[in-house]
């Protein structure tokens, strides 16, 4: 609430998104900065991607538009509004250690660090998703869009997966959440 009052944005917890957590809108045409932050994410997910938003707009008042979305002036002020919540011990023990470790060189989504989204998905509701990785490869798969795929070697850091309708290739993030459907 104070980051409300402090620094006049509106807030809206939104539905799901499949592409992001969250979005800092600056203000424009009379209307004020505007955050959003999907509705379904875990309460330590929620505050992290808040930050990340929060981040934005402070990086955006200080700089407006001469500074990159995610450049060293962003990932100061993501790190300076993240140290009090890593002080005050709010976090679990795994999402403190990866938080810590992701907060030395934030990346344009925390989805980005493997480590920190396997902590925070340790802390989701149950779920019928289970991450890509830790289904064996020629299972065929369904992404949340309901696109369907067979999983196919790891590339480096993703698996080449082919989707089943169009036969079309993609690189799939390691900790894209899945249900698995067969095994081809």
């Amino acid at each position: 609430m104070d980051w409300i009052d402090v620094y006049r944005f509106y807030f809206k917890i939104t539905r799901s998104r499949n592409t992001k957590l969250g979005d800092f809108t600056p203000a424009h045409a009379g209307k004020p900065h505007k955050i959003t932050v999907n509705h379904d994410l875990n309460k330590y997910a929620f505050l992290i991607t808040l930050t990340h938003e929060v981040a934005h707009l402070v990086a955006f008042n200080k700089y407006r538009n001469k500074i990159l979305p995610h450049g060293k002036e962003w990932k100061e002020e993501f790190r300076l509004l993240l140290a009090p919540f890593i002080s005050m011990n709010i976090f679990p023990d795994d999402v403190i250690n990866s938080l810590k470790n992701y907060s030395q060189n934030p990346k344009a989504s925390s989805c980005s660090d493997i480590h920190l989204i396997k902590a925070l998905k340790k802390h989701d509701n149950e779920s019928e998703f289970i991450h890509l990785e830790d289904i064996p490869a020629k299972c065929i798969f369904r992404l949340r869009n309901g696109r369907e795929f067979l999983k196919g070697e790891r590339i480096r850091k993703r698996y080449r997966c082919t989707e089943i309708r169009t036969g079309q290739e993609y690189l799939v993030s390691p900790v894209a959440e899945v249900i698995r459907t067969t095994l081809f």
